[in-house]
């Protein structure tokens, strides 16, 4: 792995500034290439997939990015990208049926809201694993492994999620940076938790 403390001849900020550079224009790809919806977990793991192979000496470059997602774009990526899109819609019709009166509603808002909570952070949990590469469903049965066994790592997946947000809702055309900052921090907590299994 490249010393990040280190520059080499003619580097003007060091490593770990280009690493930073090379995470917006990776989160303006994934933002723009997620437009259609469908595409979003499979753009979305390919950033976490770009910026995993940092740590082991690879660019993370736009260049990368693209031929990354050039080789594993299948019919499977945007068949987990339609399931994520269903299960968004229906949490969606389900808090608007909360907010129209029904009676419960409010213990179904907070039941739906949790439930939701819970799919994003498995479904985001996914994305950064090396498995979303070339089989959804067993980086969906680990992801759901992780969430569970790893609370802490969950939590930051929230507080990503909800940094990222807040950033877009501020200023609306960090919307389009925000990806790349949550795929940095999707894989730093799923090379966390592979770092706590591996000590065990």
């Amino acid at each position: 792995m490249r010393d990040t403390s280190s520059r080499d001849p003619g580097e003007v900020f060091g490593p770990r500034m280009t690493l930073f550079a090379d995470m917006l224009s990776i989160g303006l790809l994934t933002a723009l290439l997620s437009l259609p919806v469908v595409t979003i977990p499979a753009t979305l793991s390919t950033a976490c997939a770009v910026l995993r192979g940092a740590g082991d000496g690879q660019p993370a470059t736009a260049g990368r990015y693209l031929a990354v997602l050039r080789q594993r774009l299948r019919p499977g990526d945007l068949a987990a990208g339609a399931v994520a899109l269903t299960g968004a819609l229906l949490v969606v019709a389900d808090l608007a049926l909360a907010r129209a009166g029904l009676p419960g509603a409010p213990l179904f808002a907070v039941v739906a809201a949790a439930i939701g909570a819970a799919a994003l952070v498995v479904g985001l949990r996914a994305c950064a694993r090396p498995e979303a590469l070339t089989d959804w469903t067993a980086a969906v049965r680990e992801a759901a492994g992780d969430a569970v066994h790893d609370a802490g790592g969950s939590a930051l997946v929230l507080l990503a999620v909800a940094a990222a947000a807040l950033c877009a809702w501020m200023l609306v055309p960090l919307a389009f940076l925000a990806p790349g900052p949550l795929a940095l921090a999707l894989t730093a907590v799923q090379v966390r938790r592979t770092a706590n299994a591996f000590r065990r």
